[in-house]
């Protein structure tokens, strides 16, 4: 799965409650345009929460399209993944978007990207963008050897990414479903 470098999103469900959260940095090649940007949208009344990674128009349209399926298929989060990910594959519009998603509610989270992938990982923690690795791997120890709970995780994981990764800061945005 193709990385992005221009953010860091991770999402888990941990105790029963779901948290994602992302950096606010917005890079144009090597430049930092921004610092304080939410790449973390509410979707179906607060039900379930998307992340992206990516060039920012192309992410907005998916999360469009998502919000559209979601709606279409009565909020079942998986069938609307995958229906948004064969319109994004086969679709010539859409094919040429260069975004990821992660998506996350109570019961399910899902990494979603053009390659046609729909991918939910056995322990629940969705991670995208050029910071992903180093948040996945702090989140997996604090889950293993802490009693921080979801939200907390986030934080900590991503505060970690902030400080290895160039094109993550520490200016995080968290929404959290319970």
């Amino acid at each position: 799965m193709e990385q992005f470098k221009s953010t860091t999103i991770l999402g888990l469900i941990h105790n029963g409650v779901a948290a994602i959260g992302g950096d606010g940095q917005v890079t144009l090649g090597n430049t930092v345009m921004k610092h304080n940007a939410s790449k973390i949208r509410k979707m179906m009344d607060g039900k379930i929460i998307c992340g992206f990674a990516g060039a920012s128009a192309d992410a907005f349209t998916l999360m469009e399209r998502y919000e559209d399926k979601l709606q279409q298929y009565r909020g079942h989060i998986f069938r609307a993944a995958v229906e948004l990910a064969k319109d994004w594959r086969t679709d010539k519009y859409l094919r040429r978007l260069e975004a990821m998603l992660a998506v996350i509610s109570k019961d399910i989270a899902l990494v979603i990207s053009g390659n046609g992938d729909v991918i939910e990982p056995d322990d629940k923690i969705v991670a995208i963008g050029s910071g992903s690795m180093y948040a996945l791997a702090a989140a997996k120890m604090l889950i293993k050897h802490s009693q921080l709970n979801a939200k907390e995780i986030v934080m900590e994981s991503l505060k970690t990414a902030s400080e290895i990764c160039i094109y993550t800061n520490d200016k995080i945005n968290i929404e959290v479903i319970e």
